[in-house]
């Protein structure tokens, strides 16, 4: 006796036959639409998620790598040979060769770093403020390429450069003076004075995180020196390396370069604590949606029972014809992985454009909403940020397709295993 083949021509026919039932003959075709439109919607929320997950960790990881200092080396306190307490690098220029010498650091900046009080038209904010070298700020990538910048770095030493949330709330534009105020002034016989300078906005930059655009002011690093009292002194070194990821294994070596009483501090131990509540988010929201994915995976089954149940007659006529076990079992798999193959088809396509025109299709909600529906002080980026990746969309069609091929395995072996005298007793 011959067998043919699997998946045989006569086998799609018969499913493509039963995935176009007639009105006439139940719910049969509606079930399907439900399960195509479940499945199409389940892939859909899962690959953007996938790819605004991504997109925030990818974003607000280069906005920390691209604005701050991968490590950062400093002093701890302590009493030198007269008594006093040291808390900041001497012979700077020295240090900060011996880190460069360090195997794998591409930059070793030395900088002022304080915070002050900032005034400007009637209005007061707190700012940070770092003294760098023009050199050394030509060095941080977001302050060279922001988002968005008014002015033109080259003319760094005769002002400061300031974020954009700073002059936003100052109310300050190129060319006005911003006046800073230390309360660690001159020490008199009267108290400690405030000290107070006033310098030229010469830059403005926005690199697209809150809470930098919103603090960080750049000044020359001999006015900083002047201006915090460090003469012939600095209070830290940015270093920046060859692979950020790596940079736990360059902490010895650059304590040992920086010499005795020197700590780092890696931009891991600033934002590792994010960093790692980001990524149990994200391994939490794949297991939510793979359960959802699940769910309209399930109403292939109820689509394919009652298939399987308005089918009884001819799956009895089929087997009396010589079919067998598994060319019954196929025609109803197919049925079945058909719906999941094109559900999650559509929804790879309706996810992928989501991610790709994500600004236009948010800026649309937002318009709707009235506006304020993305708050940057809160989730500290500008925008909402999306980022396709080849391995999450194949994560997520693999996720579909085997939840889809697997539970149509049960309703079509039911099938399969019909009795045909059974199917056509009362016919």
């Amino acid at each position: 006796m011959s067998t043919t083949a699997p998946f045989a021509r006569f086998e799609w026919m018969i499913a493509w036959r039963y995935l176009r039932a007639k009105r006439r003959e139940g719910g049969v075709s509606v079930m399907t639409w439900i399960s195509l439109i479940g499945i199409t919607l389940a892939v859909f929320a899962l690959i953007a998620t996938l790819a605004v997950r991504t997109g925030f960790r990818v974003e607000f990881t280069n906005t920390i790598l691209g604005a701050n200092a991968h490590a950062s080396v400093y002093v701890s306190p302590h009493l030198n040979e007269q008594g006093q307490t040291v808390s900041t690098f001497r012979d700077f220029d020295k240090t900060a060769e011996a880190l460069r010498a360090v195997p794998g650091v591409e930059r070793a900046a030395p900088i002022v770093n304080g915070q002050v009080m900032a005034s400007a038209n009637g209005r007061n904010t707190g700012v940070q403020v770092l003294g760098q070298r023009y050199d050394d700020v030509l060095g941080i990538p977001l302050v060279v390429e922001p988002e968005t910048q008014l002015g033109n770095l080259d003319n760094f030493n005769k002002g400061v450069a300031i974020g954009v949330g700073v002059a936003r709330e100052l109310n300050l534009a190129l060319g006005d003076k911003i006046t800073l105020i230390s309360p660690d002034g001159i020490k008199t016989a009267f108290g400690t004075s405030p000290r107070v300078g006033a310098y030229e906005v010469v830059y403005i930059f926005g690199v697209g995180r809150w809470d930098i655009d919103k603090t960080r002011v750049y000044m020359p690093l001999a006015e900083a020196q002047n201006f915090f009292n460090r003469d012939g002194q600095v209070d830290e070194f940015e270093v920046m390396i060859g692979d950020p990821d790596q940079v736990d294994r360059f902490t010895d070596q650059l304590t040992l370069a920086a010499g005795p009483n020197s700590l780092v501090w890696t931009w891991k131990n600033a934002s590792g604590g994010f960093l790692r509540a980001l990524e149990m988010e994200d391994n939490i929201m794949f297991i939510i949606l793979s359960i959802l994915v699940l769910i309209a995976s399930m109403n292939i089954v109820s689509g394919l029972i009652m298939l399987v149940k308005n089918k009884g007659r001819d799956v009895g006529i089929l087997r009396t014809m010589g079919l067998t076990q598994g060319s019954i079992l196929r025609v109803f798999f197919i049925c079945g992985a058909s719906t999941g193959l094109v559900g999650t088809a559509v929804g790879v396509i309706l996810g992928c454009l989501f991610a790709i025109y994500i600004d236009p299709i948010f800026g649309f909600v937002n318009t709707i909403a009235g506006g304020g529906v993305w708050d940057p002080s809160t989730r500290l980026l500008s925008h909402l940020p999306a980022k396709l990746e080849l391995g999450d969309v194949l994560s997520a069609v693999c996720l579909s397709l085997f939840l889809s091929f697997v539970v149509t395995i049960f309703p079509a072996r039911r099938a399969a295993k019909m009795n045909p005298v059974e199917a056509l007793r009362y016919e």
